[in-house]
């Protein structure tokens, strides 16, 4: 066997793979150069966070739901209040998402010169606005545009939130952390329709919105209680002009375009699910709307296992092992779901079952994917972390409207839309696995080592 390799390093200096974050007490516990640089400028380190940290987390990652998915059920009511049409009501949705993807674009730069905690405060007083405009919106247009401006604040939220974990840990640490922060998050979408429900009926759509409201202003004032992750010595010092260019420089690398392409085909297919389920449940199957939820929590159920189970095995097997099977499980639930979807075979539960198997993959690709994009640029956490957010969500508009164009009445539009999507997401993992060889996770040259053991 060839114990020494000869290995490919990321960019950025003093990246550890599986390097432990800095401890809480002030010394530092890690064996990385980037420790060893911390201590010699005197740069202040993060401490290993506690649960106020954690609990803080797991609001601001959460924010990519609850904009949204709280307000479900008044759409119907919006609709008549407003004297407008179920479409335009629904462009209340993607405009939210495109404010969502270039969002985070622009936060990520941001916070890597400015900081992480200035940076989400400036997003949550955007999303409050955003969220009194829509409350007091008197047209379908005038909601469109708020929500836009709901989104840019929120997208904040998510995006630098992944970027703070990354700060506070490394390598499979940041894996086992991101797989339990959404764990946690993936109870909004099972909760949010349902509480959103019964704002509704007490107090109208309008109340949604104002509750959004005081939902920014708590989390506003809960970011304070926790610290800056990011201190001034390691933040990035070149302009944003010059930073919001480096996007170009991010694509061009082979290992980024793996990571972003395993994770933004996934999501492609995740926003499909998202839908083309009502339409194949209940207009298709005829499964009562009030039923219509449970089969949906079905799939939660299925992310928060998957998550959970990751968080205890990428320990073992390595967040790009990990990531790798969850996009076989991904590809060949995928086609299930195609083939369900356009023969008929095992009726409503065929269709469930190989759903829930692929929602379920979202545990296996989600946290691996976004932990390995991250780790390949520390130096650039929040840039990264953008990047990543604003392709998965881009591409979710891209999965959700291909289903919307080809809609014929029957499940099989989303059906191939997902086969496509898990499919081009095991593609891309190609990129991860160049053909000269790779040991892990990470790329090798087995010729420069072979000269080096024969000399």
């Amino acid at each position: 066997m060839i114990e020494k390799i000869t290995k490919k390093q990321p960019e950025d200096v003093g990246y550890r793979r599986n390097s432990v974050a800095p401890d809480m007490s002030g010394a530092s516990v890690s064996t990385s150069p980037q420790s060893e640089t911390q201590k010699s400028n005197g740069a202040s380190t993060p401490a290993t966070p506690g649960w106020r940290v954690l609990a803080v987390l797991s609001l601001l990652m959460g924010y990519a739901s609850i904009s949204t998915d709280l307000y479900l059920p008044a759409m119907p009511m919006m609709s008549r209040s407003l004297h407008a049409n179920e479409g335009l009501v629904e462009l209340t949705i993607s405009g939210y998402l495109i404010g969502f993807s270039f969002g985070q674009l622009l936060w990520g730069p941001i916070s890597d010169r400015y900081g992480r905690r200035s940076s989400v405060a400036i997003g949550l007083v955007l999303f409050v606005i955003g969220s009194a405009g829509c409350a007091l919106s008197g047209s379908a247009l005038a909601m469109i545009g708020w929500r836009v401006v709901q989104a840019l604040g929120a997208s904040a939220s998510v995006a630098l939130s992944r970027a703070m974990v990354r700060d506070l840990y490394q390598g499979v640490r940041a894996a086992q952390m991101l797989s339990i922060l959404i764990t946690v998050m993936a109870v909004a979408p099972l909760v949010g329709p349902l509480v959103g429900g019964q704002i509704v009926a007490l107090a109208g759509w309008r109340a949604i919105f104002w509750t959004l409201v005081g939902i920014g202003i708590v989390t506003f004032a809960a970011l304070f209680t926790i610290p800056e992750t990011l201190p001034a010595a390691r933040r990035n010092q070149e302009s944003l002009g010059r930073a919001m260019a480096r996007y170009g420089e991010l694509l061009r690398d082979r290992r980024i375009l793996g990571y972003v392409g395993a994770g933004g085909f996934f999501y492609a297919g995740m926003f499909a699910y998202v839908a083309g389920t009502p339409f194949a449940y209940i207009s298709y199957y005829h499964v009562p709307e009030q039923l219509y939820g449970l089969l949906f929590g079905l799939g939660i159920i299925g992310i928060m296992a998957s998550n959970l189970l990751n968080s205890y095995l990428v320990s073992r097997f390595d967040y790009d092992r990990m990531l790798l099977a969850g996009t076989i499980i991904a590809a060949f639930s995928a086609i299930m779901v195609a083939l369900f979807a356009r023969s008929g075979w095992g009726g409503l539960w065929g269709l469930v079952v190989s759903l829930f198997v692929f929602v379920s993959a979202t545990g296996f690709i989600v946290a691996n994917s976004i932990t390995g994009a991250l780790d390949n640029f520390p130096g650039r956490a929040g840039a990264v972390s953008a990047l990543v957010g604003a392709v998965q969500y881009g591409s979710g508009i891209v999965g959700s409207g291909l289903v919307g164009i080809f809609a014929n009445g029957t499940p099989w539009p989303m059906g191939w839309v997902i086969a496509i999507c898990g499919i081009g997401s095991l593609l891309s993992m190609r990129l991860l696995y160049p053909d000269t060889g790779r040991v892990d996770g990470r790329c090798i040259s087995v010729s420069l080592e072979l000269t080096e053991l024969n000399r």
